[in-house]
């Protein structure tokens, strides 16, 4: 049988999700992208070689500020106040940076939604700081890769 959905009304409307009957948790989410360029790209772009800036930084901030501001971003998305945001940019190969967010919240919905948003608009602040220089830039697989909950004492 197939999972109702949750976002859209018995008349197929669009409509955002009522979770206040539902229990706060703690929630935890993380997720994953990765940034491909030419290979002296990312030595400029981890060297901070670039004239734009330190884009490893710019990148963090702007994905920290991308979650913070998810629910601005996605239409039905519940603005959540959220504990922690984690941005984490490493290279996975000569041509590769992946990109890891983690999002954390006391809430009654998830934040998946925030951690994605996380990686995918850090990864695209990579891309503009560097679409100068290299005309062979690619951002791929961005995923959910860590969801939790557990219900909190009080």
């Amino acid at each position: 049988m197939a999972e109702e959905l949750t976002h859209v009304d018995q008349t197929g409307r669009a409509r955002m999700v009522d979770v206040g009957e539902k229990d706060p948790m703690r929630r935890r989410a993380v997720a994953r992208g990765y940034f491909r360029a030419d290979p002296g790209t990312i030595d400029r772009v981890l060297d901070d070689r670039l004239e734009k800036g330190d884009a490893i930084a710019i990148a963090r901030i702007a994905g920290i500020q991308a979650a913070k501001r998810c629910s601005d971003l996605i239409p039905l998305c519940h603005p959540l106040g959220l504990d922690v945001v984690e941005v984490d940019v490493d290279r996975e190969s000569p041509d590769r940076l992946r990109i890891t967010a983690s999002a954390a919240v006391v809430a009654r919905t998830g934040v998946e939604m925030e951690a994605l948003t996380a990686v995918s608009v850090a990864a695209l602040t990579l891309w503009d700081m560097t679409k100068s220089i290299d005309a062979n830039l690619l951002i791929e697989q961005v995923e959910l890769v860590e969801k939790t909950k557990e219900r909190v004492e009080r």
